[in-house]
C-alpha cells in the first residue's frame, strides 16, 4: 500500500474565496487516497500560520482537520513534520486528531527504504538570520509568554507578521536549493535512500548518488505530492486526478 507525502498548502494565505478553492482541491485528493493509504506525511506548512492556546485553536479549515482525522480513525498513521509557518503546535493534533507530530526532522522506513524527512527551513546558504531566530521562536518560555495575549490579538498579529515576512523574503535569493541539496547529499551519504523536503514550493525529484532527493512542491500553484510504493518514489500533481510529474525506482 502506498504512502503519501505533501507539504506547503499554506491554508489561510489568500482571500476566503481562493482559500476555499484550494481547500476543496486538497479535500478531493485526501478523499481519493483514503481508500489505499498506508501512511500520510504532512511535511510542514499545512497552514500559513498556526498557534495553539490552551483551549483555543485558529478558526477555519475545520474540513481539512476532519479529513485528516478520518485517516487516523481508520488506523492509518498521519505524520505531521512541522514547518516554519506552523511549528507553534501544542497537543491538539496529537490528542484530538490522533496524529503523530514531529518538530524536528525524522527518519522512517518504508518498503525497506530509509526515508529522511525535513521540511527544509534553515538549510538555505545565506539565511543566517532565520537560523538565529529559529531557536527564539521555538523557545517554550517565549511561546508560553505569547499565549498571554488574547487570541483576538495574538492570532492576527502573528498572521500579519507571517505575511510581512513572506513579502520581504520572496524577492531574495537565499540559496535554498543549493543548501537543501547539500544537506540531502549528506543524509544519503549517512544511509538514507530517499530525502524528502518541501519549503521551496518547487516540485523536483533528483537522483543523488545512491539515493533520491524529492522536493514535494506546494498546494498553492502546483498541487504536487509524492507517493512511495514498492520501493519507488514518484511525484504527482493533482488536477481532479493524479498526473505523473516524475518518478525514480530505487
Amino acid at each position: 500500500m502506498p504512502s503519501y507525502f505533501f507539504s506547503d498548502v499554506h491554508l489561510g494565505l489568500g482571500d476566503r474565496e481562493r482559500e476555499r478553492g484550494k481547500e476543496d482541491s486538497l479535500l478531493a485528493f485526501l478523499r481519493t487516497i483514503l481508500h489505499d493509504a498506508a501512511n500520510v506525511f504532512v511535511v510542514g506548512d499545512l497552514f500559513d500560520f498556526w498557534f495553539e492556546y490552551r483551549t483555543v485553536v485558529p478558526r477555519g479549515f475545520h474540513r481539512t482537520l476532519a479529513a485528516l482525522s478520518a485517516f487516523t480513525e481508520k488506523g492509518i498513521p498521519v505524520h505531521y513534520i512541522a514547518g516554519n509557518h506552523d511549528f507553534w503546535m501544542g497537543d491538539f493534533f496529537r490528542t484530538e486528531l490522533g496524529m503523530k507530530v514531529f518538530r524536528d526532522p525524522v527518519d522512517v522506513t518504508l518498503d525497506g527504504k530509509r526515508i529522511h524527512i525535513h521540511h527544509g527551513d534553515g538549510l538555505a546558504e545565506n539565511d543566517t538570520g532565520y537560523r538565529l531566530i529559529k531557536p527564539v521562536l521555538r523557545n517554550r518560555v517565549n511561546i508560553a509568554l505569547y499565549r498571554w495575549l488574547h487570541p483576538d490579538i495574538g492570532v492576527p498579529l502573528a498572521r500579519g507578521s507571517s505575511r510581512a515576512s513572506r513579502a520581504y523574503t520572496s524577492n531574495k535569493d537565499y540559496g535554498e536549493g543549493a543548501g537543501m541539496l547539500r544537506y540531502a547529499e549528506r543524509m544519503i551519504a549517512q544511509g538514507a535512500d530517499v530525502v524528502v523536503m518541501g519549503h521551496t514550493h518547487s516540485p523536483s525529484l533528483l537522483p543523488l548518488g545512491r539515493g533520491v532527493y524529492v522536493n514535494l512542491g506546494d498546494w498553492i500553484t502546483n498541487n504536487s505530492y509524492g507517493v512511495m510504493s514498492d520501493g519507488c518514489m514518484t511525484l504527482y500533481t493533482w488536477n481532479g486526478k493524479p498526473e505523473l510529474i516524475d518518478g525514480r525506482a530505487k
